[in-house]
């Protein structure tokens, strides 16, 4: 088993997903199951039964109850048992684990770890998510059969964007470009500048620039399973380095990373725009994205099955390794102060 971070806020689904019936979720090696009760609020509890271990997501709803679907023991949202049919006494130790949830931009989160400090005020909030000014369009659950820090790795890296994404994200101008980066507390930062260069194929189909542009690339890594892109153009000497970015096209690409296990991760998806959009325009930016973010599945899956093939091999580092390297160990240290 993996060693992850347990104590932290990690996305299980998306709110649209989650109604009254009973849907099974793998987190961190974990199986849970997720219902709403009766008045919207969102349960989530290990998928076993006590008595013989049958999934309760084989199970039903019973109001706000679970019924076990071998032999009828009931469970409440705290994970107590309240009946056992065919008898009155019910063990002490008929429980099942709960644990605590919370949902915002459009996302139910989980806490996997002590549940004493679990505080929803933690939740991951990006304050333009409800400014109304600004606009949203949730994405998908995108499964990648690879580890989450791969996915970490592609997403505290601008550089990939150059080669891989040459038809939506990228294109050769910042081929060439110097990569930043800066460790924050709990947080990795990794930025480039390309100006005075063509808009990359996305800016340039719904941008409406003059011509060439200041672009930039700031990458927003939160450890353990958060990252947020925030990249734009504005024409090119209108200010935006300088902090002037009145006329500018600005987008956050927000990543909630779950990891299932350790060769299978999950990557929702959503974007957030400072313009407004019309449904249609929105449909063909999220396809961009799906495109593009189709383009990092194919790159990281192929990279999960050659780590496979060649264990023994010994990588090479390069510069822009630099980030990804100390967004590893930034998580390490996070795991290990949890099992200390």
């Amino acid at each position: 088993m993996t060693d992850y971070v347990l104590n932290t806020w990690y996305p299980i689904a998306w709110s649209r997903e989650i109604g009254r019936k009973i849907e099974p979720r793998r987190i961190v090696e974990e199986n849970v199951v997720l219902f709403r009760k009766e008045d919207g609020a969102v349960v989530a509890m290990e998928d076993a039964c006590p008595h013989r271990l049958l999934p309760l997501s084989l199970g039903k709803l019973r109001g706000d109850t679970i019924e076990c679907g071998y032999h009828g023991m009931t469970f409440d949202c705290s994970g107590k048992c309240v009946r056992i049919p065919g008898q009155e006494m019910i063990p002490p130790s008929a429980v099942v684990k709960t644990y605590p949830t919370h949902e915002n931009m459009g996302l139910v989160w989980i806490w996997m770890g002590d549940p004493t400090l679990a505080r929803t005020e933690d939740v991951f909030d990006l304050a333009q998510y409800h400014d109304p000014d600004w606009s949203v369009a949730e994405g998908d659950a995108l499964y990648i059969k690879a580890n989450y820090l791969s996915l970490a790795d592609n997403l505290c890296d601008p550089a990939h964007v150059s080669f891989v994404h040459t038809s939506t994200l990228g294109n050769a101008a910042s081929e060439d470009i110097p990569v930043h980066h800066e460790e924050q507390p709990g947080k990795m930062l990794t930025w480039r500048w390309i100006i005075d260069a063509p808009p990359i194929p996305l800016f340039a189909k719904f941008g409406n620039f003059k011509g060439n542009v200041d672009r930039w690339h700031y990458y927003h890594y939160h450890a353990p399973s958060i990252a947020i892109i925030d990249f734009g153009s504005a024409d090119t000497g209108t200010g935006a380095p300088e902090g002037r970015r009145d006329n500018c096209m600005q987008i956050y690409a927000c990543h909630f990373m779950t990891p299932v296990d350790a060769e299978t991760s999950i990557d929702h998806w959503l974007h957030v725009k400072n313009f407004q959009a019309t449904d249609e325009i929105n449909k063909a930016l999220s396809d961009q994205f799906r495109v593009a973010f189709a383009e990092d599945k194919m790159i990281l899956e192929a990279i999960q099955m050659n780590e496979k093939t060649f264990a023994d091999r010994k990588t090479i580092k390069i510069a822009i390794d630099a980030a990804p390297r100390r967004m590893r160990k930034m998580v390490e240290k996070m795991a290990g102060e949890a099992l200390a």
